[in-house]
């Protein structure tokens, strides 16, 4: 746990220079602008409180001052550079949450792990800060503490969920994107628009040595990539002007994580082959990179055009593309068949018709592959068909589908805040949680909530989560429409890219180094091997005694013969592998598969398996079964020892509840990690 914060001013508040500067706050939401900002804040909460924001102010730098906007903000905090956010913070907004915010993105960018130290640097915060946001994201089981080294934990990407889930496109396009890379035996992803980037929200990879894929949630610069310039059809004037000043501002992508760096800064040359793609994919539909990520990676992608949205993008019909060089291509025209609409570039006389639709573009779908497999102009022709069929269908399927049923609206979803800031006192930070809180009001069937929405989804007060909405919507992670609130892809930013990639060995590991230092016995996850006969150990946290089990991480083991493999058989669809005669590792073990199948049903009811001495003599094991989302047994956990430490009933009585509590908290974060990607078993 962090080191207990020594004594300091409130946290959460604003200087006066703050309260000369409401100025600037957003003038939506006038519903709630009567009345004082704390209406409905608990007394025991003041980090809600405006005037109460000097503590935790980062050593290097006074944002409270008139003019600075970086108020808790890591200096190196590429996603909080002007392209994402405003530069004056509104005086309302939730200073706590917008340093948690940071210490988030600074863990994200940092692949999911830094140290307190690490992160005290990275953020520029006090190291009291960054102790109490710690232990606040801790207790939302956002992060967890190994020494002195803080991890970002699977049930963050509920956060990111929330976003996929009221964007409803993974759900609905997934299948056809799977199935198009096996067809195609290449990585195809979705991707979305950011701003003047692109963000993924699905990957759909192939198991090879040389694998091409992102993370869900990387954003890359869109000039770098396929979807770029498809997207960059719709851009307005405002959108090409914040593109070229995020150009000007880092010339070598250096805050795009996911793509190499630019070995030089990019040029003006640059700007006028993003424009001529951009025109390129207007007319044509689609759009190629040829290695303009790194040497040997193409690409190609289609525009998947959402159903109901008449109008083309831009004003009186036109896209704006960026002002260039009057030199390049003027007085040049080329018209697309079908349709009269066109895209002019400010400043010259280019005009290129746009294509013959006036629907918005939903998402981008894109084949991904390497130069030795294929090149640009090969994916063009031999690819280009079959992906925009795929397309097609993916249209077809966003069509037929009609919006979902409301639920039930989710409700007082914060009222845990309050218990745990009662418990933990002032390490607790609770407009933090609260304001990330916020976001789990949002889903499927609630993409957009107005205000009184959200509050009542959460149990705050209108005043508390007003504030919050501000705060993200400086941030640039939620949308205001103008009566409603929608997440932006920026969600994805917290925590998702490095969430996306993780198995579940490594979900499973903390909470085996946490059970067995309650039990004080070895606890291992294994799963069945392909031919069913074996079990693999996967993940193993190893008790210090003079005697243990001596088992190592990859190790197999007959599963006829075992606990794990019990469980795991009692699930297995289909007949027993194996010969009709096991053999007797012991004279205990269970030789015929008419009794194995006996006790597997046994195993089946009871929910769990407990072998003693039938591997090897002296040794039993109690193992209980871990399922997916779709109730499936997926892997099995077990702790094994010494049959003198523990007679069968005692390791029911005494164990089985705690092996069971561990496989739901394994099983909870395995249903968040797993919602919107494939976690690996092994």
């Amino acid at each position: 746990m962090p080191a207990k914060p020594t004594s300091e001013p409130q946290e959460g508040a604003a200087s006066p220079a703050d309260e000369a500067g409401r100025r600037d706050a957003p003038r939506y939401l006038p519903e709630d602008a009567p009345g004082p900002a704390r209406e409905g804040t608990p007394r025991h909460a003041p980090e809600d409180t405006p005037r109460h924001a000097r503590e935790d102010t980062p050593r290097h730098a006074r944002e409270d001052a008139p003019g600075h906007a970086r108020e808790g903000t890591p200096r190196h905090a590429r996603e909080d550079t002007p392209r994402h956010a405003p530069k004056d913070v509104p005086a309302e907004a939730v200073t706590p949450l917008i340093r948690g915010i940071a210490v988030l993105r600074e863990l994200t960018e940092a692949n999911g792990t830094l140290s307190l130290s690490g992160l005290e640097r990275a953020t520029g915060l006090a190291r009291s800060t960054v102790d109490r946001i710690t232990a606040t994201l801790a207790r939302m089981g956002y992060v967890r503490f190994d020494g002195r080294d803080v991890h970002l934990s699977p049930r963050l990407m509920e956060l990111g969920n929330a976003y996929l889930s009221a964007l409803r496109l993974p759900a609905l396009l997934a299948p056809q994107a799977d199935a198009l890379a096996d067809e195609l035996d290449e990585s195809v992803s979705l991707a979305v628009a950011d701003l003047d980037g692109i963000r993924f929200i699905h990957q759909a990879t192939r198991r090879r040595a040389m694998s091409l894929s992102f993370r869900i949630g990387d954003l890359l610069p869109a000039e770098r990539t396929a979807p770029g310039p498809l997207f960059a059809t719709e851009w307005t004037d405002t959108d090409w002007q914040r593109w070229r000043q995020r150009r000007a501002a880092d010339p070598r992508d250096l805050s795009f994580t996911a793509v190499p760096p630019r070995t030089y800064g990019a040029d003006e040359r640059d700007a006028e082959t993003f424009v001529r793609r951009t025109q390129e994919a207007s007319v044509n539909g689609w759009s190629l990179d040829d290695q303009l990520i790194e040497p040997g990676l193409v690409a190609i992608s289609v525009p998947v055009r959402a159903p109901g949205t008449e109008g083309t993008p831009g004003r009186d019909g036109r896209v704006a593309a960026p002002g260039t060089d009057p030199t390049h291509g003027t007085d040049a025209t080329i018209t697309a068949p079908g349709t009269d609409d066109t895209i002019t570039a400010p400043g010259t006389d280019d005009t290129i018709a746009a294509p013959g639709t006036n629907s918005k573009i939903a998402c981008v779908a894109s084949v991904v592959s390497h130069t030795s497999r294929h090149s640009a102009q090969r994916l063009r022709t031999a690819l280009l068909p079959r992906l925009r069929s795929a397309v097609r269908a993916m249209e077809r399927e966003l069509r037929a589908t009609p919006p979902p049923e409301p639920g039930p609206p989710p409700s007082d979803l914060a009222r845990w805040t309050g218990t745990s800031k009662q418990q933990l006192g002032r390490e607790f930070v609770e407009s933090l949680a609260r304001g990330l809180t916020v976001v789990t009001a949002f889903g499927e069937d609630r993409p957009e909530l107005t205000l009184t929405e959200v509050a009542r989804a959460t149990g705050l007060a209108r005043a508390t989560a007003r504030r919050a909405l501000i705060t993200y919507e400086h941030l640039g992670l939620v949308a205001w429409t103008g009566r409603t609130f929608t997440l932006t892809p920026r969600i994805l930013s917290l925590g998702f890219p490095p969430l996306s990639r993780t198995s579940l060995p490594e979900i499973a590991q903390p909470h085996l180094a946490d059970l067995t230092s309650r039990i004080h016995e070895s606890t291992s996850l294994a799963v069945l091997s392909e031919s069913g006969e074996e079990i693999q150990y996967t993940a193993r946290v190893a008790t210090a005694r003079v005697m243990s089990v001596n088992i190592t991480v990859g190790t197999r083991l007959p599963a006829y013969a075992t606990a794990l493999g019990r469980v795991l058989l009692a699930d297995a669809p289909g007949p027993l592998p194996g010969p009709a005669n096991l053999p007797a590792l012991t004279p205990h073990t269970i030789k015929d598969k008419q009794t194995l199948e006996q006790t597997l049903a046994v195993v089946r009811s009871q929910g769990y398996a407990l072998v003693d001495e039938e591997l090897e003599e002296g040794l039993r094991s109690l193992a209980v079964p871990i399922r997916d989302r779709s109730g499936r047994v997926v892997a099995a956990l077990n702790t094994a020892m010494h049959a003198s430490r523990r007679t069968p009933r005692e390791c029911v009585t005494d164990l089985l509840p705690e092996l069971t509590r561990t496989a739901t908290r394994i099983q909870t974060d395995l249903h968040t990690a797993s919602r919107y990607t494939r976690v690996p078993p092994t």
